[in-house]
């Protein structure tokens, strides 16, 4: 277990600390469900009613909440309270999987392999030929990676997770369970006697920039030629597809169950709310933001807010929406 004292985690999150406390502070925790030796966050004012029945012994605030500790309590004031709590997460985070040998005897690697330092290779993982690993990669029990890929220096693969051949993945990335990458995109022709589907084959490949996070169960789907691109620090939630062709920016967010169709163009810092889904062929410039739910049939302008089914504007829809109450109302 870590232990921190209150003037230690103040340093740590470069905070102003506010009141005494002589506890030493063991873990992070929900403020109405925190207890004696528990540090908890207060981000905005909504919280601070909580704070009066809460039992954290420290809570790290917003500078501009006007709110005082009780006795043998603390608070350490912050800039921002989110930023603060991911300090203060990755200090408390615990270790990770034990290895106890850096290649597990059951893992089946080519020969052909080319293993940086470091990396460590679980049971009953699959590593195809050609395949380059840069230093200190970690491949968790029951990975597969296919022939011709390249994965950078220091990314992380947890269990389930398939990459197929042709990948190429930068360094200091975190691919979440069951994630799948390079599979064929979807796509199909009616045949030309019109009794049947002909298949359209897909030979081209995805590149995954720096730093870039999928979540669980999340769908990267190959080019049918050229690649489907995802650009550095992306952040890809649960339960998300990505099509074939498409091309992501940088540092894009795609929340948990949205989805874009082939060929889809998203700029740098795009955001794209839950269940939102993307037509093909559609540009989403940069800094642009998609509402929970949405669904884009046309391009979206550089840092517009676009929400609702078919989305559009964001003002235009709520002006929609009221009208819409005052005819039911009538």
């Amino acid at each position: 277990m870590k232990l921190f004292d209150v003037e230690e985690i103040a340093s740590l999150v470069n905070g102003e600390l506010i009141g005494n406390c002589n506890e030493k502070i063991f873990a992070p925790e929900q403020i109405e469900k925190a207890k004696k030796g528990n540090i908890t966050f207060i981000g905005s004012p909504k919280y601070v009613k909580l704070w009066q029945n809460s039992n954290a012994s420290v809570a790290i605030v917003f500078e501009q909440i006007k709110i005082l500790p009780e006795d043998g309590k603390a608070f350490i004031k912050v800039k921002n309270a989110d930023l603060a709590m991911a300090v203060l997460l990755e200090a408390f985070e615990p270790k990770s999987p034990y290895f106890e040998t850096d290649i597990h005897p059951t893992a089946v690697i080519d020969k052909s392999v080319k293993l940086g330092k470091g990396c460590k290779i679980g049971a009953n993982s699959y590593i195809g030929k050609n395949v380059v690993l840069g230093d200190g990669v970690t491949v968790y029990a029951n990975v597969s990676i296919f022939d011709d890929t390249t994965i950078g220096d220091l990314t992380t693969i947890w269990s389930g997770t398939v990459i197929r051949e042709r990948s190429v993945i930068g360094s200091h990335c975190i691919f979440h369970t069951n994630v799948s990458i390079g599979a064929d995109g979807f796509g199909y022709r009616p045949s030309s006697d019109g009794r049947g589907l002909v298949k359209i084959i897909h030979i081209g490949n995805v590149i995954i920039g720096n730093a870039v996070e999928i979540g669980a169960n999340s769908c990267i789907d190959r080019g049918k030629f050229s690649s489907t691109i995802l650009g550095d620090g992306c952040k890809i939630d649960n339960l998300v597809q990505i099509g074939h062709n498409s091309v992501l920016g940088r540092c894009c967010i795609m929340a948990g169950s949205s989805g874009l169709a082939g060929s889809v163009t998203l700029g740098d810092g795009v955001i794209i709310g839950g269940s939102a889904s993307i037509k093909d062929h559609v540009t989403i410039h940069s800094g642009a933001k998609v509402g929970a739910g949405s669904g884009v049939i046309a391009d979206v302008a550089a840092g517009k807010t676009v929400v609702g089914y078919p989305a559009c504007d964001s003002r235009e829809k709520m002006k929609q929406w009221v009208a819409l109450r005052k005819l039911a109302r009538n």
